[in-house]
């Protein structure tokens, strides 16, 4: 039996690559989209909108749109939320209302109506400067902003609201997105550094640039997010990281592959400004659940260059 399936935030990074992943899977039924198009576009619909498709513009802050959209359905992706962490420190009354007020009423909804299966988009960003360098699933998050802050408490009312329901659900602690999507953003450092390079710009590392990041491509993110969606029992532990082991970098090599993949280019260190959170992460348990990202940070590099220079 098909499967109806509701994405908030769909016309988002991310969505914009799941929802069109969705629309063309035959397991899939009714397909609702939930986005108030504050930073999305319908742009990225295209080649994603027939008649199994619904579109609703609306907020999760609003607490009739979430239970309006959600009626009928038996799995939700939950990805709306204010993104850019760093911004987040100047907008934190705004993140809790769309971050953890929105996942409160997603979660109340998904209740109510008898959602089967919620998938959270959680970030690997929870651990902040953690001090383990081999952070997995048992390790204690330290976050250090409202981006962060509000996630892991969105994790909190993810399993009281799942123990409460009898419902599926899990969090998708994912590790920091590059690549292209028809929803791409520029304020994630791999996609900023790839288009600061192509136009001969310097890139600007802050610290000594020792700080480490996880990453994976959006178009795996996405292929996570359908498959726990689509496949709840594959996925039966609340908390996973998504991610590779091998795609943990120091913020340096990054600039460096992008030095060595696009073009020479000058790479200025500001040790005197903060680096940020630093998080080396494990991704063993996400081999349990048969999901594998595919696309290395040099193949997503060099795609999102020779789409800015080859149309």
């Amino acid at each position: 039996m098909a499967t109806d399936v509701l994405v908030t935030g769909g016309c988002g990074y991310i969505g914009s690559d799941l929802v069109p992943r969705l629309a063309a899977d035959d397991r899939v039924g009714k397909l609702g989209v939930l986005d108030s198009l504050t930073s999305g576009s319908p742009r990225a619909l295209m080649g994603a909108v027939n008649e199994n498709l619904e579109f609703r513009r609306g907020d999760v802050r609003e607490y009739g749109d979430v239970e309006s959209a959600m009626r009928g359905v038996d799995t939700v992706v939950h990805l709306a939320a204010i993104t850019g962490a760093d911004s987040t420190h100047d907008r934190r009354e705004e993140t809790v209302a769309v971050n953890y007020e929105g996942t409160e009423n997603v979660l109340t909804a998904a209740g109510k109506v008898g959602v089967e299966n919620v998938v959270f988009a959680s970030s690997c960003n929870v651990y902040g400067r953690a001090t383990s360098t081999d952070i997995d699933e048992t390790v204690d998050p330290d976050p250090i902003n409202p981006y962060a802050e509000t996630k892991l408490d969105s994790e909190t009312l993810l399993e009281s609201y799942c123990e409460e329901f009898g419902m599926d659900g899990t969090a998708l602690r994912m590790a920091t997105n590059f690549g292209h999507s028809p929803g791409i953003r520029f304020n994630l450092v791999v996609n900023y550094f790839v288009f600061r390079a192509l136009t001969g710009r310097t890139l600007t590392v802050y610290g000594d640039g020792s700080n480490w990041r996880p990453f994976i491509h959006v178009s795996d993110a996405a292929r996570a997010y359908k498959h726990a969606a689509l496949e709840p029992d594959a996925w039966d532990q609340r908390v996973y990281n998504v991610g590779r082991n091998d795609a943990n970098y120091q913020i340096s090599e990054i600039a460096d592959i992008v030095d060595e993949t696009v073009g020479a280019v000058d790479i200025t260190y500001l040790g005197d400004e903060h680096p940020g959170p630093s998080y080396h992460v494990n991704f063993d348990r996400l081999a349990e659940t048969g999901f594998e990202p595919e696309t290395t940070l040099r193949e997503g590099v060099r795609d999102i260059a020779r789409r800015f220079t080859n149309g």
